[in-house]
């Protein structure tokens, strides 16, 4: 076979459900491939950082691949923001380059997107990858191909390649099969008794879960974990979304200062704490005075098991997890109870406040079912925590804006299930025109376009300043043009009716722009700000003021 199909089997074979692209140059021999084999299915999208959100999104959901396949240069270049939340994240994104062929490289001149050198681009995507090859040797591809699918699944983290065009029909051996990585079987074994001998011992046991569960698909086995222990089970803010589409109770997500204060005290006084696939960031633990007492606690993340000061090493979650399973017992007494969700919107002619669209959208949810979730950061991503529990992707420890609208396109895609966007005007400004696919995806999401006229978490740190204040877009008007049908509501009453018209039109992309005031503020964004603030956790300007 050629290698540009071989490439397409392994990227099936290792997990990846569909091609996201935008079509350059370079690469456009090895789309002619994609289009006519038929091996994936392609999506197109408008612009490069939209596309890598989008890529992300998908392979999040599934737990497996996801690929994005761009141009050199400036294709691939302007995706790096896109990669580098991925990477930050743990989700492997496959990122594929087309590249000038050798002869064009050995001609002497530069080449159209260009920056430095040839290599520039791969020096670059060096730093956001956690491996990477050149298909420039069709005697070596198949073996570089696997090598670096590997590490995408088994690190969860994006991978690059580069493939120069000359090189699309080159005839190859097929890539080597997928195969699971191999544990330090041993290892496992006595960690997980440690860890469970921790739990045993402790008078306030509790588990905080990580992204890593959705990266492994593991969300089954660890919600039969946690109902088999019976210890208090929450999810970190990364990992908000977390076996929503399990049985498992779940006592809400932990926040520090800003979230719940019954989850803090579950998660801050536990003297015997799992934390499984959890990343170890300041949006995660970085809000709270009181320490997490790492004395008694259980860190298992990035092929490592670390219990008190010491290490188990080469133990990938889903052995470890295994090894749990076969070793627990009940240790809890009770039966964990699951957080509660407040519902009840009423439809009258108060302005709305983002505390109103969660219990809208709960609303909602009650009487229809849940829908999986993208948002986009910002106080979108903070008032989804008071919505129902269900699948959410969102950029909670990277903390870029854009994902929103694109992410949740390649949600639907991912899930074949009508999905919910959460977004902000400012991030809304950005990426917010890939709507204008929809028709051509199709997909035909619910989008709520928080509209405040401000860049809303900027303005909550600085609410004395002009510069984090935006123009006033009207984003409801401009959905016709884009194929689909917008409304703007400024009472419950309107968005309960907005919502209602919303879910029961499939044939397109409904837009939502809630008008929402400057100073409103959601409760967990409230308290995050504050609590960062009191922390000085991002430091103090010139002035002496928080910044």
């Amino acid at each position: 076979m050629n290698l540009s199909h071989a490439l397409l089997h392994a990227l099936k074979n290792y997990g990846a459900g569909e091609v996201f692209g935008i079509p350059g140059d370079f690469a456009l021999p090895f789309f002619r491939q994609i289009e006519s084999s038929g091996i994936l299915p392609l999506y197109t999208f408008s612009h490069e950082p939209g596309l890598g959100f989008a890529a992300d999104a998908a392979g999040r959901y599934r737990g497996t691949l996801g690929v994005a396949v761009v141009t050199y240069g400036a294709g691939c270049l302007n995706m790096i923001n896109a990669v580098a939340n991925a990477y930050a994240e743990k989700s492997p994104l496959v990122v594929i380059s087309g590249a000038p062929g050798a002869a064009e490289g050995e001609l002497g001149l530069s080449l159209h997107h260009q920056v430095k050198h040839l290599d520039s681009q791969r020096l670059v995507m060096n730093e956001v990858t956690c491996a990477q090859c050149v298909l420039n040797d069709p005697q070596t591809a198949p073996a570089e191909i696997a090598r670096v699918l590997r590490a995408a699944r088994h690190l969860s983290r994006p991978v690059y390649i580069e493939f120069p065009r000359d090189q699309v029909e080159a005839e190859v051996t097929p890539v080597p099969d997928y195969q699971p990585p191999q544990s330090n079987a041993e290892a496992a074994r006595a960690a997980a008794a440690e860890t469970l001998l921790l739990l045993k011992h402790a008078e306030n046991p509790a588990l905080l879960l990580g992204v890593e569960i959705r990266r492994y698909a593991l969300s089954d086995k660890v919600a039969k974990l946690a109902k088999l222990l019976r210890i208090p089970a929450v999810t970190s803010f990364m990992g908000r979304g977390i076996l929503a589409e399990t049985d498992a109770p779940l006592a809400g997500t932990y926040l520090g200062l800003a979230g719940d204060e019954s989850v803090r005290k579950l998660i801050e006084h536990a003297d015997g704490l799992l934390m499984l696939g959890v990343i170890l960031s300041d949006t995660n633990f970085g809000v709270s005075k009181r320490k997490i007492d790492m004395r008694r606690a259980v860190v298992a993340f990035d092929a490592q098991v670390s219990i008190n000061y010491h290490h188990y090493t080469d133990i990938y979650l889903p052995e470890f997890v295994d090894q749990l399973l076969a070793q627990a017992e009940t240790i809890g007494s009770a039966t964990p109870t699951s957080a509660h969700y407040q519902i009840g919107m009423p439809h009258d002619q108060q302005a709305i406040t983002s505390r109103d669209v969660a219990v809208a959208v709960n609303d909602m949810f009650n009487q229809h079912g849940t829908m999986p979730i993208s948002s986009d950061m910002g106080d979108c991503l903070f008032s989804a925590l008071d919505i129902q529990h269900t699948e959410l992707v969102a950029p909670g420890y990277y903390a870029t804006m854009g994902p929103g609208v694109p992410a949740g396109l390649g949600l639907q895609i991912a899930a074949k299930q009508r999905t919910l966007i959460l977004v902000g005007d400012g991030a809304f400004q950005m990426t917010g025109w890939e709507l204008g696919n929809c028709r051509q995806l199709g997909v035909a999401p619910i989008v709520i376009v928080y509209n405040n006229k401000a860049w809303g978490m900027l303005k909550a740190f600085q609410g004395d300043t002009q510069y984090n204040d935006l123009d006033e877009w009207h984003f409801a008007d401009m959905c016709e043009g884009l194929g689909g049908k917008g409304q703007r509501v400024q009472t419950r009453a309107q968005l309960g009716a907005a919502l209602a018209a919303a879910q029961a039109d499939e044939t397109q992309f409904r837009l939502i722009e809630v008008m929402l005031s400057r100073t409103d503020l959601s409760r967990a964004l409230s308290q995050f700000t504050n609590a960062i603030k009191a922390n000085s956790v991002l430091g103090n300007d010139s002035s002496g003021q928080s910044s």
